[in-house]
């Protein structure tokens, strides 16, 4: 089981959401929750789509943190 990285942008109406590690696999929804769930039905069909292909399952290696700035 692979864990992908994730990212849920808020836009002006909704949300966006897209994993790095897996290029053109986006999704959107009106919550965090829905977007969430959303990605998470792209990514499955995304990476069945990829299986059929005969594709290699790309291993994710995105990561995330934070990073503290002072501003003035």
């Amino acid at each position: 089981m692979y864990k992908y990285l994730i990212v849920i942008e808020k836009s002006e109406h909704n949300f966006a959401a897209y994993s790095p590690d897996l290029p053109g696999c986006v999704a959107t929804g009106m919550t965090r929750a829905e977007v969430k769930r959303n990605l998470e039905a792209a990514i499955d069909l995304h990476l069945k789509g990829m299986r059929e292909d005969g594709m290699l399952i790309p291993e994710p290696v995105s990561e995330a943190g934070y990073v503290a700035v002072e501003v003035a």
